[in-house]
């Protein structure tokens, strides 16, 4: 199974036509997918914040939206997570690179990790980790999910399901 193909394959099934991206080497498979799909309006952004922001107007605009990110950028997040996604009950997929776990080569990368899970709960958004590349079975159902009661929803992968830091 190509990882990278089920997931772009998903979002397409759920009608998800607006996706935004910030760069992360684990998620460079999927990004490429998704760009050159052609039923997937891409628009890398440069911040998370900012590409909430894109895909709250996709949304108001009569898209379905989701956004691919890392995690160490979620505090980054938190207010218009708050005040816009969750004030105006937008359903918003996030797929997550969960990035600072074990064998984690970059040091920076792990203070964010120790918050990521935390700040979700804290926001009561639902979050799924994916561990293993089986996990993505799951992602058909959280999509649906979060269309069917409008609320924001974290899908973390670790790299363990995107293959490990080179070292597996």
């Amino acid at each position: 199974m190509n990882i990278d193909k089920k997931i772009t394959e998903d979002l397409v099934a759920n009608d998800i036509s607006f996706v935004t991206t910030v760069p992360c080497k684990q998620l460079a498979g999927v990004i490429a997918e998704i760009d050159a799909h052609d039923a997937i309006f891409h628009i890398p952004s440069n911040k998370e914040d900012e590409g909430m922001g894109l895909c709250a107007g996709a949304w108001m605009g009569g898209k379905r939206p989701a956004i691919i990110m890392q995690n160490t950028a979620i505090g980054v997040t938190i207010n218009t997570l708050a005040t816009l996604i969750q004030y105006y009950r937008m359903p918003l997929p996030m797929l997550i690179s969960y990035r600072g776990e074990l064998r984690e080569p970059i040091a920076c990368q792990v203070e964010m990790a120790v918050h990521t899970k935390a700040l979700l709960a804290q926001m009561h958004i639902p979050t799924y980790h994916f561990h293993h590349q089986e996990d993505v079975a799951e992602l058909d159902a959280i999509l649906k999910y979060t269309f069917m009661c409008n609320k924001p929803v974290a899908i973390l992968t670790d790299a363990n399901f995107w293959g490990g830091y080179g070292d597996q």
